[in-house]
């Protein structure tokens, strides 16, 4: 198990009730990360629709899952 920490914004934000936590998991990919945490938390987005930072980067969803990681998942925002 690696600790990885998780910030979440706009919907998944409020789908989650928070803004990050640390989780720990098995993933070995953002996208394995991301479809673990949609399971248990029931975030209605589709990865296609979400962005992921990894350590305060924009990166592809096949990136590691590291110790110590961060990572954000930001869906779109719909501006006005």
């Amino acid at each position: 198990m690696k600790k990885v920490r998780v910030s979440y914004f706009a919907i998944l934000r409020e789908q989650r009730g928070l803004g990050s936590e640390q989780v720990s998991t098995e993933a070995s990919t953002a996208a394995e990360l991301y479809e673990e945490l949609r399971r248990i938390h029931g975030f209605t987005l589709a990865p296609g629709r979400v962005r992921v930072a990894v350590n305060d980067e924009f990166g592809p969803w096949s990136a590691a899952v590291r110790e110590g990681d961060a990572f954000a998942f930001l869906p779109p925002v719909a501006g006005g």
